[in-house]
């Protein structure tokens, strides 16, 4: 998704225009039929390339890391004192844990189109969704929505990955920043901007997809692979 989990950048076409395809083949893949679809999905295999040259180069260069309460001791003046509070808002510092590594928990995926019930997307604790974690009808309008939860330190350059195979060929490739979160009990929010899906007989079909929640240590607190569907129709709610 540009938004999350498995949805493309659809608003592009997911590569079916002629100015977005790649010349290059995807992730090599095996292939292996998914029950109640009508192709055989590819399914994804662990990514050989690095991926993280082009946001190395672009990488800010925040200084040596420190705890939450090393940073509040930190340089008594008026102004840098203010500044540290707007950055930690309502964190408790005595109460925080002595640890460098922040800590984020995606709570909730959620698959938002216009005039339909949101998708509620249940993930696994471990592992990778199991068949096809979707379906979205071609043409329609959609964008994904997230919580997540902040802990222990500050969570810098948090970012959305997100790219999707079709037949073994990339179609799709979607960055995103999402931003920089100080640790709170509330979780925060995110919503991606809307996309379309594409529309067409060689848009319909199963594809694959990987999506990452990354820092800007490249950390990953969600990483997952999976398969879903683009159809004529919504997929029936009914059990």
């Amino acid at each position: 998704m540009s938004s999350a989990v498995g949805l493309a950048s659809t608003s592009k076409n997911m590569g079916f225009d002629e100015n977005k395809v790649d010349d290059k083949e995807g992730t090599p893949v095996s292939e292996t039929n998914v029950t109640g679809s009508d192709h055989v999905v590819p399914v994804v295999e662990p990514e050989t390339e690095d991926e993280d040259d082009e946001d190395v180069e672009g990488k800010i260069q925040l200084g040596p890391k420190c705890t939450l309460k090393e940073l509040s001791e930190k340089d008594k003046d008026e102004s840098l004192r203010r500044w540290k509070e707007q950055l930690l808002g309502s964190v408790d510092i005595n109460s925080a844990e002595e640890t460098l590594d922040p800590e984020v928990k995606i709570l909730s995926l959620a698959i938002k189109s216009p005039g339909r019930p949101d998708i509620f997307l249940l993930v696994p604790d471990a592992g990778n969704p199991k068949g096809p974690w979707f379906t979205l009808k071609e043409g329609s309008r959609y964008s994904l929505k997230f919580t997540f939860q902040v802990s222990n330190n500050i969570v810098s350059g948090l970012r959305y990955r997100n790219t999707v195979w079709k037949s073994g060929i990339k179609v799709d490739n979607t960055r995103e920043m999402i931003g920089t979160f100080c640790p709170q009990s509330e979780p925060y929010t995110h919503e991606m901007p809307e996309e379309t899906t594409p529309s067409g007989i060689f848009a319909r079909g199963s594809y694959s997809a990987k999506t990452q929640f990354l820092d800007d240590d490249n950390r990953c607190y969600l990483g997952m692979t999976y398969t879903f569907d683009i159809r004529k129709e919504w997929q029936s709610t009914k059990n």
